[in-house]
């Protein structure tokens, strides 16, 4: 079967990990990477071409790309790049911030549908995965409401999308931010409870930043601590480091997760649904979870569907690269 051509949009921390997934994928290559810093881009990676997103009619008559892949941030890369590109390719993105997803839903679907094109959104890990178990938690335990908590180890988990957030406000130079569940919430969910959770009764926020020469702290700590959809409802603990202090003490990637639903059924018997994962780097899965989302990506253009879709949308036999016979003889 003819390689799924894919192409990446973004090279960051994410669009690394994809060009790592895609080398174990052999149904899929890559055939280039675009970039708002094709220098920088070109200077890292040599075997495929590396050319300028603002150049569209160039980087499409050259690649070719059957799925962008795009790799940038969800509070300004996506937004704005997500509709022009779903013009001009089918696309897959994780835009994750959970509070705009119907927003930035519809903006994709009006451009991909009326250019003809698929555009999957938000997935990864959470929204993505985590997504999926909690519409099947709840399907499957009417009644019962459906919870994430994510960084549940001591350290907590490291926020790709918190930490860009960070990154992009005045005076910050390089931050990261740790996730931290509250473990009194999870309790409450795992005794089917079912709370009413207010935004930051389930987390609460760590961020290390680095500041620019000359920043104001009180300025960046307040910035941090009013910015909607990310910080503004949570409780959030503030840690000025050195950029050293932060390479070496709060390198690597790591996160984890928990989705999880409790309540009764027919006979008031107690039941629960928890979906758990771990991963050494959240980049690296996040990219994972793309890269098989291409394949379905092309298997929906392939039977000439257009438009918006998500996680919840697709058949889970379009990611694998099993056939039928192989799934109901392995899998079920």
């Amino acid at each position: 079967m003819q390689k799924i051509r894919v192409m990446i949009v973004g090279y960051g921390n994410v669009g690394r990990g994809v060009r790592l997934s895609l080398q174990k994928n052999t149904d899929l290559e890559l055939v280039g990477i675009v970039s708002r810093s094709p220098e920088r881009v070109a200077r890292e990676v040599t075997d495929v071409p590396v050319l300028p997103v603002s150049e569209p009619d160039r980087f499409l008559a050259e690649l070719r790309p059957d799925v962008a892949i795009l790799c940038g941030g969800s509070k300004n890369d996506l937004p704005a790049q997500g509709p022009v590109l779903a013009k001009l390719v089918n696309t897959v993105d994780s835009f994750d911030n959970h509070s705009r997803i119907p927003e930035y839903f519809k903006m994709m679907n009006e451009a991909a549908t009326q250019s003809g094109h698929v555009s999957v959104i938000s997935t990864g890990w959470d929204p993505g995965i985590f997504s999926l178990e909690r519409v099947l938690a709840n399907a499957f335990i009417p009644g019962a409401r459906a919870y994430g908590f994510y960084g549940l180890g001591e350290k907590g988990g490291l926020s790709m999308g918190h930490s860009d957030a960070l990154r992009t406000i005045p005076g910050v130079k390089d931050a990261r931010q740790f996730t931290h569940a509250i473990p009194a919430a999870i309790e409450a969910v795992r005794n089917g409870e079912n709370p009413a959770f207010e935004p930051g009764d389930m987390h609460t926020r760590e961020c290390f930043v680095v500041l620019e020469e000359g920043a104001d702290p009180e300025a960046v700590s307040r910035t941090i601590r009013e910015m909607p959809g990310y910080f503004a409802p949570y409780q959030t603990t503030i840690h000025f480091v050195s950029q050293e202090e932060l390479d070496t003490r709060y390198k690597g990637f790591p996160h984890d997760g928990l989705a999880v639903a409790a309540g009764v059924t027919g006979n008031d018997h107690t039941a629960r649904v928890e979906y758990r994962c771990v991963w050494g780097s959240n980049p690296e899965a996040t990219a994972n979870v793309l890269v098989a989302h291409a394949r379905a990506v092309a298997r929906l253009a392939r039977e000439g569907r257009r438009g918006a879709f998500t996680i919840l949308d697709i058949p889970a036999s379009y990611f694998s690269t099993l056939s039928r016979e192989e799934m109901l003889a392995h899998w079920m």
